[in-house]
């Protein structure tokens, strides 16, 4: 079923990547970890359709927000980051997706890792755990080029720092902050094992990103200890939209 939505504010997070907040008709919450598919039609009629994640705790008032990244080859993107405008109103069906979520009555540790927008679906479960006032522990392993592609930074330095908080871990793999005790690289062995719940307290860890990311971090998470059932992905396409 195609819902509609209207846009009724916009953000930029960075240069390169926009959060739209829609109010949509006749929508049924979702949980955190679903996706929803966008379809824009232009002018001539001609249509794309592309999947993205919800970025926004669920909630019953019919808003949510997605947070999308710029893709020059993207067909659906470059509109939604710098096109469209607050009053303009698109399609979206959905929610989408049973396996890749979190659910507010879980209470085993939970691991978040992402890798650049891979982000988003994550940090829905973030914010669906900080309104339910939950108090599973989470930690969040975030894989980013440099510091200003950084998505969500001061909300998550707010969120880390409550009561019951998120444990927040960067990896830069371009480059760092002044004064950061890690060179740039990507997540390693080491960076696993000393910033993400042992195995042995059978955590659910959720991975988010390109296909090439989620695969190596999957490897990693196995020869720490990890079950494979103990671990769900999320992978990106070669466009960086989720499959």
């Amino acid at each position: 079923m195609w819902h509609v939505g209207t846009v009724v504010a916009l953000n930029d997070e960075t240069e390169t990547v926009r959060t739209v907040r829609l109010k949509v008709s006749n929508w049924r919450s979702h949980v955190a970890g679903q996706h929803v598919d966008v379809r824009v039609t232009a002018s001539d009629g001609y249509s794309a359709v592309r999947s993205y994640s919800i970025a926004s705790a669920p909630n019953s008032d019919g808003h949510l927000e997605l947070t999308i990244e710029r893709l020059p080859e993207g067909e659906v993107s470059p509109y939604l980051t710098q096109e469209v405008e607050v009053g303009d109103r698109l399609e979206l069906r959905g929610p989408i997706g049973g396996w890749f979520v979190w659910r507010n009555y879980q209470t085993e540790p939970v691991q978040l890792i992402g890798g650049g927008s891979g982000i988003v679906p994550l940090m829905a479960m973030i914010r669906s755990r900080a309104s339910a006032g939950s108090s599973a522990p989470f930690r969040l392993l975030y894989s980013v080029r440099e510091p200003s592609a950084v998505l969500y930074r001061d909300e998550l330095h707010t969120l880390s720092n409550r009561d019951y908080p998120v444990t927040v871990s960067y990896a830069y793999t371009r480059a760092i902050p002044q004064g950061w005790p890690r060179p740039p690289g990507h997540i390693d062995a080491s960076l696993i094992a000393n910033t993400t719940w042992p195995s042995n307290l059978a955590p659910i860890c959720y991975v988010c990103g390109p296909t090439s990311f989620v695969e190596t971090i999957a490897g990693l998470l196995t020869a720490c200890g990890h079950g494979t059932d103990k671990i769900r992905a999320e992978r990106f396409g070669p466009t960086g939209e989720p499959q």
